[in-house]
Protein backbone atom coordinates (compact mmCIF):
# COMPACT_ATOMS: atom_id res chain seq x y z
CA UNK A 1 0.00 0.00 0.00
CA UNK A 2 1.17 3.52 -0.75
CA UNK A 3 0.33 6.06 1.87
CA UNK A 4 0.24 10.00 0.65
CA UNK A 5 -2.31 11.35 2.90
CA UNK A 6 -2.41 11.23 6.62
CA UNK A 7 -4.50 12.22 8.89
CA UNK A 8 -3.38 13.20 12.58
CA UNK A 9 -5.68 13.33 15.20
CA UNK A 10 -4.72 14.91 18.24
CA UNK A 11 -5.60 17.48 20.64
CA UNK A 12 -2.23 18.99 21.52
CA UNK A 13 -1.22 21.92 19.02
CA UNK A 14 2.40 20.62 20.11
CA UNK A 15 1.80 16.94 18.62
CA UNK A 16 0.12 17.92 15.73
CA UNK A 17 2.77 20.45 14.81
CA UNK A 18 5.47 17.98 15.12
CA UNK A 19 4.05 15.15 13.01
CA UNK A 20 3.19 17.52 10.48
CA UNK A 21 6.59 18.74 10.56
CA UNK A 22 8.10 15.22 10.13
CA UNK A 23 5.76 14.01 7.52
CA UNK A 24 5.24 17.11 5.52
CA UNK A 25 9.77 16.61 4.71
CA UNK A 26 9.12 13.27 3.53
CA UNK A 27 6.39 13.99 0.91
CA UNK A 28 3.20 12.90 2.43
CA UNK A 29 -0.13 15.59 2.40
CA UNK A 30 -1.14 15.64 5.77
CA UNK A 31 -4.05 16.82 7.56
CA UNK A 32 -5.72 17.23 11.29
CA UNK A 33 -8.07 17.30 13.65
CA UNK A 34 -8.18 18.35 17.12
CA UNK A 35 -9.98 15.69 18.75
CA UNK A 36 -12.41 12.52 18.32
CA UNK A 37 -15.42 13.77 17.12
CA UNK A 38 -13.96 15.99 14.30
CA UNK A 39 -11.30 12.54 13.16
CA UNK A 40 -14.54 10.26 12.56
CA UNK A 41 -15.78 13.15 10.54
CA UNK A 42 -12.29 14.16 8.40
CA UNK A 43 -11.85 10.16 7.77
CA UNK A 44 -15.01 9.97 6.47
CA UNK A 45 -14.67 13.21 3.91
CA UNK A 46 -10.90 12.90 2.94
CA UNK A 47 -10.58 9.21 2.79
CA UNK A 48 -6.77 9.17 4.10
CA UNK A 49 -4.41 6.19 2.99
CA UNK A 50 -3.66 6.11 7.72
CA UNK A 51 -4.76 7.81 10.49
CA UNK A 52 -2.32 8.86 13.56
CA UNK A 53 -5.03 8.64 16.17
CA UNK A 54 -4.01 10.09 20.09
CA UNK A 55 -5.91 8.29 22.39
CA UNK A 56 -6.77 10.61 25.62
CA UNK A 57 -8.78 13.61 23.81
CA UNK A 58 -12.01 15.33 24.74
CA UNK A 59 -15.20 14.22 23.40
CA UNK A 60 -15.09 10.52 21.91
CA UNK A 61 -11.49 9.22 22.70
CA UNK A 62 -8.96 7.62 20.30
CA UNK A 63 -10.11 4.27 21.29
CA UNK A 64 -13.97 5.23 20.51
CA UNK A 65 -12.79 7.05 17.50
CA UNK A 66 -10.94 4.15 16.01
CA UNK A 67 -13.81 1.47 16.94
CA UNK A 68 -16.43 4.19 15.00
CA UNK A 69 -14.22 4.20 11.54
CA UNK A 70 -13.58 -0.03 12.17
CA UNK A 71 -17.45 -0.03 11.63
CA UNK A 72 -17.85 2.56 8.67
CA UNK A 73 -17.95 0.59 5.22
CA UNK A 74 -15.94 3.71 4.19
CA UNK A 75 -13.25 3.61 6.56
CA UNK A 76 -12.97 0.23 7.65
CA UNK A 77 -10.17 -0.18 5.44
CA UNK A 78 -7.94 2.59 6.18
CA UNK A 79 -5.01 1.69 8.68
CA UNK A 80 -5.19 3.85 11.87
CA UNK A 81 -1.58 4.12 14.40
CA UNK A 82 -2.36 4.86 17.63
CA UNK A 83 0.10 7.60 19.26
CA UNK A 84 -0.62 7.76 22.74
CA UNK A 85 0.90 8.85 26.17
CA UNK A 86 -0.73 5.17 27.44
CA UNK A 87 2.03 2.89 27.49
CA UNK A 88 0.83 0.01 29.50
CA UNK A 89 0.62 -3.59 27.69
CA UNK A 90 -3.29 -4.14 28.77
CA UNK A 91 -3.74 -0.13 26.62
CA UNK A 92 -2.06 -1.23 23.77
CA UNK A 93 -3.90 -4.46 23.53
CA UNK A 94 -7.08 -2.54 23.57
CA UNK A 95 -5.89 -0.42 21.09
CA UNK A 96 -5.16 -3.11 18.83
CA UNK A 97 -8.67 -4.98 19.74
CA UNK A 98 -10.37 -1.33 18.39
CA UNK A 99 -9.37 -2.19 15.26
CA UNK A 100 -5.56 -0.09 15.38
CA UNK A 101 -3.17 -1.32 13.21
CA UNK A 102 -0.48 -0.50 15.24
CA UNK A 103 0.31 1.28 18.46
CA UNK A 104 3.18 3.62 19.23
CA UNK A 105 4.05 5.53 22.73
CA UNK A 106 4.54 8.52 23.17
CA UNK A 107 7.51 10.98 22.88
CA UNK A 108 6.80 9.35 18.97
CA UNK A 109 10.11 8.07 17.56
CA UNK A 110 10.46 9.72 14.17
CA UNK A 111 12.25 7.20 12.89
CA UNK A 112 10.58 4.38 13.89
CA UNK A 113 6.85 5.87 12.74
CA UNK A 114 8.45 6.55 9.26
CA UNK A 115 9.41 2.70 8.89
CA UNK A 116 5.92 1.68 10.01
CA UNK A 117 4.25 3.61 7.87
CA UNK A 118 6.72 2.81 5.06
CA UNK A 119 6.04 -1.62 6.01
CA UNK A 120 2.00 -0.70 5.93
Amino acid sequence: MSVKKILVVDDSPTERYFMVELLSQYGYQVLTAENGEDGVSKAKSELPDLILMDVVMPGINGYQATRTLMRDESTKNIPVIVCTSKGQETDKIWGLRQGATDYLVKPVNGEELLAKIAAL
